[in-house]
């Protein structure tokens, strides 16, 4: 396996993996829907092969894991430069041989070198092996964030 900077001939494939990646986080709760976002992360896979913000896992010339990763550019100022790792993701039958180590180590090395102080993450809050990665790399919880269904009053009054 071999860490590297993709080509942009390799857009289509990395936008297949996101599909996967988008659809796999579907038994935690996300609301993406992946296949219909296909145009939207191709097109941001493009500006992040281009900026350099993307390194893909390679087996015999086949990309088998990504990661995506930026300095936080908000419209508030910090106390921190923070870095953020987008998506990360490996073939299924790749997992569990360091490759998302690699992965996420090489981007945390990018983001020092772009002067990001921390990183930070989403994650599932039910995928707990996701939670178990990440903690194992030295990430801990920072912020919170919580949801709630909201009925509407045409959906509350049918139910009565």
């Amino acid at each position: 396996m071999e860490l590297g900077v993709p080509e942009m001939e390799a857009v289509e494939t990395l936008a297949d993996l996101w599909v996967e990646l988008a659809t796999g986080q579907l038994a935690y709760g996300s609301h993406l829907f992946a296949a219909a976002n296909r145009d939207t992360i191709r097109a941001a896979l493009m500006r992040f092969i281009v900026a350099d913000k993307l390194i893909v896992a390679r087996e015999n010339d086949s990309i088998i894991g990504f990661v995506m990763f930026d300095v936080e550019d908000g419209m508030y100022q910090q106390d921190v430069t923070r870095g953020i790792v987008m998506n990360i993701y490996v073939e299924p039958s790749f997992r569990g041989q360091g490759i998302g180590s690699e992965l996420l180590a090489a981007a945390e090395e990018q983001l020092r070198d772009a002067g990001a102080e921390t990183v930070a993450l989403d994650v599932m809050a039910a995928n707990t092996d996701a939670i178990r990665f990440y903690e194992r790399h030295g990430y801990h919880s920072h912020r919170v964030e919580l949801e709630k269904h909201i009925e509407s009053d045409n959906h509350s009054k049918e139910k009565e």
